[in-house]
């Protein structure tokens, strides 16, 4: 994130009275509210004549954080500085243009998923050879850094005091999600624009906008509440 793209997010905070979760970091959400005993969290965006900005590599991970998130558009003045007014949107107004970039990326991700079922045990020994069991120092290099350490010691299904061991089933399962990830990693789009066209049509907040967010995040939330009772 850039110093400038960094204030704005902090005015915008600021001017809609948000929390900031503690330590947060860039992969994480960029603030939320609590209303009537529910925390809402928010993507935060800034607005220009071309739009809003997303995020590099776009994909499936992204689409599923996206599934309940509510957005905030900030509209600046020409210099980029001043907050003029924004836009908000529900979850539910986001759906068609997240829908759309979905969609788009489906055929890879559908591809990348039977690349993956491809992987079988001959993969695996003609990559490691034909073993009794399989190490951590392997499966660390099939996996990287994808796992925390913590994750490599709770797949090993083969341990034996301190030494971490993998079977051969379980190094066929490690190679299959390894190769989804790295696949997955082609499925994506750089960077795509939301256009203005878009955020129009979305409620403007210009006056008092922390009670005014409120109102249309409570409108939205009993609007939600109402129709999952409808089709319970």
């Amino acid at each position: 994130m850039s110093v400038q793209d960094d204030k704005r997010e902090i005015q915008m905070v600021d001017r809609f009275n948000l929390e900031v979760p503690e330590g947060r970091k860039r992969a994480d959400i960029d603030a939320s509210l609590t209303i009537a005993g529910q925390t809402v969290d928010f993507e935060l965006k800034s607005a220009t004549r071309k739009g809003v900005s997303t995020v590099r590599d776009l994909g499936p991970g992204h689409f599923a954080k996206w599934k309940n998130i509510h957005w905030l558009f900030g509209v600046y003045d020409a210099r980029g500085e001043k907050l003029q007014h924004s836009y908000y949107a529900s979850p539910d107004a986001m759906v068609a243009w997240i829908s759309s970039k979905e969609e788009y990326v489906r055929p890879d991700v559908s591809l990348a998923q039977h690349a993956m079922k491809g992987i079988s045990e001959s993969s695996v020994i003609d990559l490691l050879g034909e073993k009794e069991y399989y190490t951590k120092q392997e499966a660390r290099w099939v996996m990287k850094n994808q796992w925390t350490a913590a994750k490599y010691e709770e797949q090993a299904d083969l341990t034996s005091g301190k030494d971490i061991r993998y079977s051969l089933d379980r190094m066929v399962e490690i190679m299959r999600e390894r190769c989804l990830y790295v696949m997955s990693r082609g499925a994506t789009l750089n960077n795509p624009h939301i256009p203005m066209t878009y955020i129009e049509k979305l409620p403007m907040i210009k006056e008092e906008p922390a009670i005014h967010l409120r109102k249309l995040v409570a409108d939205y939330l009993g609007k939600a509440s109402m129709t999952e009772d409808a089709t319970a």
